[in-house]
């Protein structure tokens, strides 16, 4: 009986954490490129589960792996000149203000900082292939690939890079990632950019709501279980041991 409770107990604990991965879609739908998280969840083997570090001695552990969908997003025109798509594959290079670290975006929401740099809208520049791109305040042009000019004048090029292997990928924030330790992007051959849109995210909202609803049942099924089992238990401890005449 008690074997019951714990199995019900560790089917809900996963229910929680994809509750907050579906809850973290769904506020970031309107989130220019952002993409979507799912959980994938398995039940081990007998093997596997001996090599499993437990949290508790009662917990039948199970695979709750993240990870990210990178599929496209729909494209959304906007009024704005310093907006940038990508079509295909690929990521925007953005390097910190104090240099050095970069992370790797499909937003391309951009302005110009203050120093005449374009920047996204945590302040980090936007690299070209000969590093920051300066556009200052002037008319600025962006063709298809990725050519940037100023009043009629080139001053570089937007760099865009891709990864062959994605899960090699974290999510820092505001659509960005970075890369795990000693894996190198690679540049992108044929890149196709589009100036005045941008990449919205690839959630489809009620589809998400749907699965928020089915996890929560879900999580009500093993909260049902355990009840029941408890209830049974009750029942076996106030009756074993009574003398009937």
């Amino acid at each position: 009986m008690l074997k019951g409770i714990y199995r019900a107990a560790s089917g809900m604990i996963p229910r929680i954490r994809q509750q907050e991965i579906t809850a973290n879609n769904i506020a970031n739908a309107a989130t220019p490129g952002f993409k979507k998280d799912s959980i994938f969840l398995k039940e081990l083997d007998a093997a596997t589960k001996e090599t499993m570090p437990r949290k508790s001695d009662w917990e039948n552990p199970m695979i709750d792996q993240v990870y990210t969908d990178f599929s496209q997003g729909s494209f959304e025109a906007t009024s704005s000149a310093l907006d940038v798509a990508i079509e295909g594959d690929g990521f925007f290079v953005l390097e910190s203000p104090e240099g050095g670290d970069r992370l790797y975006t499909r937003n391309g929401h951009f302005t110009v900082g203050p120093d005449g740099y374009l920047v996204n809208d945590e302040g980090f520049r936007v690299l070209g292939d000969g590093g920051p791109l300066e556009v200052g305040n002037d008319t600025v042009s962006i063709s298809e690939s990725g050519e940037a000019s100023v009043d009629e004048s080139v001053v570089g090029r937007l760099q865009v890079v891709d990864f062959p292997d994605k899960t090699a990928l974290t999510k820092q924030g505001d659509s960005a990632f970075a890369p795990n330790d000693n894996v190198e992007p690679e540049p992108v051959a044929d890149v196709s950019l589009r100036q005045g849109y941008l990449e919205r995210s690839n959630i489809n909202v009620i589809k998400e709501m749907v699965g928020m609803i089915l996890t929560l049942r879900n999580y009500e099924a093993g909260s049902k279980a355990i009840q029941t089992q408890d209830e049974s238990l009750n029942a076996l401890f106030n009756n074993v041991g009574k003398v009937r005449l």
